[in-house]
């Protein structure tokens, strides 16, 4: 079962390195931000304990420096960020062609309409004259 928060020392002991060492890292990766409660406790989510270990596998395996890995991490969001708004740019442009034929039915509708409303009126009329 996930829980929902990790402690600082849970997550030190998951990575293998001193709690001095993730409240350093809060203070150079700007998306690492611990949750405090009342007793000063940090917490850490899910997706902050995969940031700690990406961080801690660039710094550790990879050998970055802090200001390489930061540049890494941010290339990363970059990029995220732009595969999801291409993904929400191609969902709206085929709203939008949804949209773009809602204006030809529309039409057709209006042309049935007056057609429709031609019918009633030649009824209408038939129906005096036979009166």
């Amino acid at each position: 079962m996930k829980k929902y928060y990790y402690t600082i020392g849970e997550v030190s002991n998951l990575l293998g390195v001193k709690p001095y060492i993730i409240r350093y890292w809060e203070t150079e990766f700007p998306g690492l931000n611990a949750i405090k409660s009342s007793g000063r406790i940090r917490k850490y989510n899910e997706q902050q304990v995969l940031l700690l270990r990406k961080i801690y596998d660039l710094l550790y395996n990879q050998r970055y420096t802090i200001e390489g890995a930061r540049k890494v991490i941010k290339q990363e969001r970059t990029k995220l960020q732009t595969k999801a708004k291409e993904t929400l740019d191609e969902s709206l442009s085929s709203e939008k062609k949804e949209l773009l034929v809602k204006p030809e039915i529309k039409e057709l509708l209006q042309e049935l309409k007056k057609d429709l409303m031609l019918i009633q009126q030649t009824c209408k009329n038939y129906n005096q004259d036979k009166i």
